[in-house]
């Protein structure tokens, strides 16, 4: 008797398809936006009708913030505090993620010099960035430099990390194939240490922007006059209510751009890892 081989369901999924090397259809990546957003919207949606008739001055209803929202950040004059904002906040985190990896590929190079200063690095990783503020104005005074040295501090640390251990983490062979290439070192850098380290180089960067975005407010709210951080501090104390929360909610609107755009460099930097993790499953 002859078995009927079974045969497996095909799958309609954005991932399943990726993994295939296919493109996803359009009904595929509409299901996984939904997936992805129904949450949100739907606490977004149940913030509005609970807060509709609120009358506390602290927790004003959803309208009233999004109705000072766009009069100050949209169509205000407060535009000009996101762009403060965000020249602090690519200064530093370009500052910061480039000494850490730069840094890094001298504590690879080096093993004894990475063995005499791991115990400083981890000392200065562990320190929180805002204790540093009161250091950082004596140092730099209270203009944009201690801003942009702030959020640079806090960025080197997780971008150094991963790098390193990223960089550690290359297998013999890969080293052996380039000497078999007679590839001198500072090809074997960029060709192949650089490529090999660069998936957790590209997570601590993550890492790093995240850090960068939290020092960006902390380093506004004291001693500066502007930025949104500035903006939501000064509106505290006026007890401008709406405003402030108008200020949070910039900041959580420009957090999530700045993840997904990362997040969709971040895939096209890796795409080759992707196809060489589906050819190798």
């Amino acid at each position: 008797m002859n078995a009927t081989p079974l045969r497996q369901a095909p799958s309609d999924t954005a991932a399943e398809r990726s993994r295939r090397g296919g493109r996803p259809s359009f009904g595929a990546l509409v299901r996984s936006a939904l997936v992805a957003t129904w949450l949100p919207i739907v606490l977004v949606a149940a913030w509005g009708v609970l807060s509709a008739g609120s009358t506390n001055p602290f927790f004003p209803p959803l309208s009233r913030i999004l109705e000072t929202w766009w009069g100050d950040w949209v169509t205000g004059d407060a535009t000009g505090q996101i762009f403060s904002s965000l020249r602090h906040l690519a200064l530093g985190f370009v500052l910061g993620s480039a000494i850490g990896i730069v840094t890094a590929t001298l504590l690879w190079r080096l093993p004894l010099l990475r063995h005499a200063t791991s115990p400083i690095v981890y000392f200065l990783y562990v320190i929180p960035g805002p204790a540093l503020l009161p250091a950082m104005i004596a140092v730099f005074g209270i203009g944009e430099a201690r801003q942009v040295a702030l959020i640079a501090f806090g960025a080197i640390w997780p971008t150094l990390l991963n790098t390193l251990d990223g960089m550690r983490g290359l297998s013999a062979i890969t080293f052996d194939v380039a000497r078999g290439m007679r590839l001198g070192g500072a090809r074997t850098l960029f060709s192949v240490v650089l490529p090999g380290a660069a998936p957790q180089m590209v997570a601590g960067l993550r890492a790093s922007l995240q850090v960068s975005i939290i020092l960006m407010v902390v380093s506004e709210m004291v001693a500066a006059n502007q930025g949104i951080g500035y903006v939501i501090l000064q509106a505290q104390a006026a007890f401008a209510i709406t405003t402030m929360w108008g200020g949070i909610l910039t900041l959580a609107i420009l957090g999530t751009i700045l993840n997904l755009v990362f997040v969709l460099c971040e895939r096209w930097l890796l795409r080759w890892h992707r196809r060489s993790r589906t050819q190798a499953a």
